[in-house]
């Protein structure tokens, strides 16, 4: 048959339930006459099976179709449909990096019909063992990305990775603690970071804080007023619907160090990033590998803990306070009206004391009810 184009393709001209149809069997320039006629054959077949050939080829089209949509395209999607549950939208990037570092690279381009366990297998298995917590998070989000296939309607294997585990074996890793500095040798790292860049001055505010990484790498200006910060419950490690927002005294020092940041600041955001969003635990982490330190970040809040334990009488609920801490049950909390603010603030300032260098004195709290 001529086609309006001045081409010409096969034609298959059928009754299809009592109705004339013609199915289009490819370009003469393409389909061989003996290719014509096995494609023939094969849907005169279909409608002796009382199947009409032309929506079984559309179905079969749609099935190779799903096929196509690799692992890549639906871990982005994925990750896409989540945003709204993660901390800031999932803008640090935290709950992609585990599929971006140690999936992708060797799945991404696979599609994700035709993964399987031993594919998941053979792409963790050199860090089952070596960085098991890595590989454990690496694993839970490509369930969630299969899981995510599946509710798009493709044929993916659910079990596939509850079957990579078994084939993987039980992790010998045991978690261990984050490395933190001895706190008699933090003034001399808080000393070491004086050039006035984002990743100084965060990590500076981090040590005089005590907080966690997350809220300080978020810490916009409308979470301040005057001398204290109040982290909104939603941006704090395990929090619930009902978790309260918790204030953070902010001594001379740290104010100083916000006036420094301001100038840097993009978006409400003190602390952001060289491209987009916000500062990343990495980036710190990184500055304190580059100098062969053992210890992280996170680990100043360690560093506070045992300084407050080992050279102050601080109260236990104040010391964990400052932590940020839950202490006592459910009943306890809700007789106690206090968050000790002004205890912390006192213990915050002898820190930033020891850590510029300054006094180094015993410290006594008193706890008051």
């Amino acid at each position: 048959m001529k086609r309006d184009d001045g081409g010409a393709q096969w034609v298959l001209r059928l009754t299809i339930h009592g109705r004339r149809r013609e199915m289009g069997l490819g370009s003469l320039l393409d389909v061989s006459l003996k290719e014509a006629r096995e494609a023939a054959d094969k849907w005169r077949a279909s409608v002796r099976a009382n199947v009409d050939p032309i929506k079984e080829r559309e179905k079969q089209r749609r099935e190779a179709a799903k096929k196509l949509h690799i692992l890549q395209e639906i871990a982005e999607d994925a990750f896409e449909s989540r945003k709204a549950e993660l901390k800031g939208d999932g803008k640090a990037g935290r709950w992609f990096t585990p599929l971006e570092l140690h999936i992708l690279p060797k799945l991404g381009k696979v599609p994700v019909a035709e993964i399987d366990q031993t594919d998941i297998r053979d792409t963790l298995s050199p860090i089952w063992h070596a960085k098991a917590e890595t590989a454990r998070k690496a694993l839970n989000r490509l369930a969630i990305c299969i899981r995510h296939a599946a509710a798009l309607g493709l044929d993916v294997d659910l079990q596939a990775t509850e079957k990579a585990r078994a084939l993987l074996g039980q992790q010998r890793h045991k978690a261990e603690n984050i490395p933190a500095l001895p706190w008699a040798e933090v003034p001399a790292f808080y000393a070491s970071l004086s050039d006035g860049t984002i990743t100084h001055l965060a990590l500076r505010l981090l040590i005089l804080t005590g907080v966690r990484s997350g809220p300080l790498r978020f810490l916009r200006f409308d979470q301040i007023d005057g001398d204290i910060w109040t982290i909104p419950g939603e941006a704090q490690k395990g929090r619930k619907d009902k978790t309260p927002d918790f204030r953070v005294p902010l001594v001379p020092e740290a104010l100083a160090i916000i006036e420094q940041a301001k100038p840097l600041a993009r978006d409400g955001y003190l602390f952001p990033s060289v491209r987009k969003g916000v500062i990343s635990d990495a980036t710190m982490s990184r500055l304190m590998e580059r100098r062969e330190m053992a210890a992280r970040p996170h680990g100043f809040r360690s560093s506070l803990r045992d300084w407050i334990a080992e050279t102050t009488d601080t109260p236990y609920d104040v010391a964990e306070t400052t932590l940020g801490h839950v202490v006592g049950g459910k009943v306890e909390r809700a007789y106690r009206r206090t968050d000790f603010l002004e205890q912390r603030r006192k213990l915050l300032e002898r820190w930033a004391s020891h850590v510029t260098g300054g006094s180094g004195k015993l410290l006594r709290l008193v706890e008051n009810g």
